[in-house]
This record gives C-alpha cells, sequence and structure tokens, in this order.
C-alpha cells in the first residue's frame, strides 16, 4: 500500500510519500513545498494544490494521511492552516483517496512510542525505519513520512486483527474483511 503523508503549512508543507507491507516500509519521495510571505495565502493554496496533484499522479498513492490542526495563540495561523488543510483534503478527496487525519500525538505515539516525543526524536526513529542514512530535512518532510507511517501501521493493525477475527472459519474473503473492519469502510460522497 502506498500512502502520502502530509504535515501541513500555509509557508511550508511537508509531503512523505511511503509504501508498506507486513511491517516492512520504503519511502518513494519526500520533500517541502516552501512558499514566501509575500505571496498571497490564495496563491500559496493553489502552489500547494498544484504540487500535491502532480505528485498524487506519479505516486499513486491508495490513501493520504493528515495531521491535525494545532491550535496555538495566534488565531490568524490557526485560521490559514485551517485553509491550507481544507484545501488537501478536497484535493485527496477528489482524486479518489481515502483520507485518514492523525493528531500530533497519535503520530509521535505511532511512530515513537510516546506520545510527547521531541521532533528530533521523531525525525530519528523515521530514519530509523525506514533505514535512511540520515533523516530528511527540514522536520517538516520527517513530520510528513511519520504521518504516512503512522497510517501503515494502522491499516496493518486492522488487517492483522481483521485476519485474527476470522482465521478459525473457511472461507474468508473480501466481504468477511469488509464485516469485520467496519471502520475501514468509506462511502462514496453524495452528490
Amino acid at each position: 500500500m502506498i500512502v502520502l503523508g502530509i504535515d501541513p503549512g500555509s509557508l511550508c508543507t511537508g509531503y512523505g510519500v511511503v509504501s508498506g507491507e507486513n511491517g516492512q516500509y520504503r519511502l518513494l519521495e519526500c520533500g517541502v513545498l516552501r512558499f514566501s510571505s509575500r505571496q498571497s495565502l490564495p496563491e500559496r493554496i493553489g502552489g500547494i494544490c498544484d504540487a500535491l496533484d502532480g505528485l498524487i499522479g506519479r505516486a499513486q498513492p491508495l490513501r493520504l494521511s493528515i495531521e491535525t490542526a494545532f491550535i496555538g495563540r495566534n488565531v490568524q495561523s490557526a485560521l490559514k492552516l485551517g485553509l491550507v488543510r481544507g484545501a488537501v483534503i478536497a484535493l485527496g478527496v477528489s482524486r479518489g483517496l481515502m483520507l485518514q487525519e492523525y493528531s500530533p500525538r497519535e503520530v509521535k505515539l505511532a511512530v515513537t512510542g510516546r506520545g510527547g516525543a521531541s521532533k528530533e526524536q521523531v525525525a530519528g526513529m523515521v530514519t530509523a525505519l525506514l533505514g535512511l542514512g540520515t533523516a530528511p530535512k527540514p522536520l517538516d518532510v520527517t513530520d510528513a513520512i511519520a504521518v504516512a507511517l503512522c497510517e501503515l501501521q494502522r491499516q496493518e493493525g486492522s488487517v492483522q486483527k481483521a485476519q485474527a477475527k476470522g482465521s478459525s472459519r473457511r472461507g474468508n474473503g473480501w466481504a468477511e474483511f469488509v464485516r469485520a473492519s467496519p471502520d475501514l469502510v468509506v462511502e462514496p460522497l453524495k452528490r
């Protein structure tokens, strides 16, 4: 399975494309989209969507995982982040990707085992899990990769749980998997 992880920001958006199967992960592509504060917010959001649309076309991910908004003291920053997240989510939905959102704490817990881990600790675990020589830079990139790894780990856990539930019965197939994993079913949008 291929997952696109996003660490959204209006000036700096990190992305990571990771494939994974049976606990084996491989980094396919990663980077950061940087924009000037002199650019208008609509220009930045348009640039983010254009770049991610091209990435989705190249990498062909099945799922999009995105970090939820961190609410700090600056209301303007939170509103801008919400607009970026909304645009990225809309792009993913329009491209048919399955979507999952994770809080920073959930991502840190999944990748490091500690919900309060530092960004540097997350970068270290991302580097170790993917067998990289050095951590990708900046930390927005390793955060995005961690979001993708979190989704892969969640999916593998759900699949293993469903397989364990049905392992004693014969004839397990797709229908049984869907019945055992209702949290994975995504209904199409009604238009």
